[in-house]
């Protein structure tokens, strides 16, 4: 149970594995994450949104970017690993119909996440956009994916390596202005990405959800560390959540609280990459 079936490297420290996990991979639906866990006694839980799932090879696919110790520590796994605690699937899944037209719009990593929900607004009937934004070529992910489930795909590049030379927003705001407008817009990214998204939809009326899955720690509601403001109200990511109406959102509190731990979170990377790098040594010498 857990182990690693397959591993490739999408981007620039990006990686998709596919897990063993039956159980999981029957009842996830779009909009759902797990939990895992490298070490039970001391290892720190990370949520990671379930990408996709075979429910004959009973497996999920994560796909994840090692930015931290714990992230960084899963990407030395290798097939045949066993990942040591996997718990899922929670949160609430993505709403899904046929609402008419729908944009999907993601950034960086957060095209991972998008991708389940936009195999079902497809499967669901919707005329279906797709918007991918990355910093450059290198990073764009799930191109081809989501090529595969519509022909009207963006892609954006802040350095205008590949695609448009453009924020998501660009084009998100040129399909608000055409006629008929989005009947719902899903947005995943980072938290910036997400409100500016919403702050563009906003003047057309146009509906906007957005995943909120960055700011979740322990995926049972027990440690309070992910609660939000939405609408004035608090609510708390993993289990209200991960998905909220983009317009209630209070980003600018989300995006301060994000910060809260970035030195200690710093530190613990340094440590890693001081530990990979003597790994590495002791294999040269």
């Amino acid at each position: 149970m857990n182990q690693i079936l397959f591993k490739e490297q999408l981007a620039k420290d990006v990686y998709r594995i596919r897990v063993a996990s039956p159980l999981i991979a029957e009842e996830r639906q779009p909009g759902q994450f797990i939990i895992l866990q490298l070490d039970t006694e001391y290892g720190e839980r990370i949520p990671l949104t379930i990408a996709d799932a075979d429910v004959k090879e009973g497996s999920i696919t994560l796909i994840f970017q090692a930015v931290g110790r714990s992230t960084r520590m899963l990407a030395e796994l290798n097939v045949g690993d066993k990942i040591e605690n996997l718990v899922g699937p929670l949160g609430r899944p993505t709403h899904i119909q046929n609402f008419g037209r729908v944009v999907c719009v993601g950034g960086g990593i957060g095209v991972a996440p998008l991708y389940p929900i936009a195999q079902a607004m497809k499967r669901a009937g919707n005329e279906l956009v797709v918007i991918i934004g990355a910093r450059t070529k290198e990073l764009v992910i799930l191109e081809q994916e989501m090529r595969a489930l519509t022909d009207d795909v963006i892609v954006c590049t802040d350095d205008g390596s590949y695609g448009r030379k453009d924020l998501v927003t660009a084009p998100l705001k040129e399909l608000c202005e055409q006629s008929p407008k989005p009947d719902l817009v899903v947005a995943i990214g980072p938290p910036l990405m997400m409100k500016f998204c919403a702050e563009t939809t906003r003047p057309y009326g146009v509906s906007t959800v957005v995943s909120l899955n960055t700011i979740m720690i322990d995926g049972t509601g027990m440690c309070g560390g992910c609660r939000v403001l939405v609408g004035g109200q608090t609510k708390f990511v993993c289990v209200d959540g991960p998905e909220f109406d983009g317009h209630q959102v209070d980003f600018d509190q989300m995006i301060q609280r994000l910060g809260s731990y970035r030195k200690q979170e710093r530190l613990a990377a340094e440590g890693c990459n001081l530990h990979a790098e003597a790994v590495r040594k002791g294999m040269r010498e």
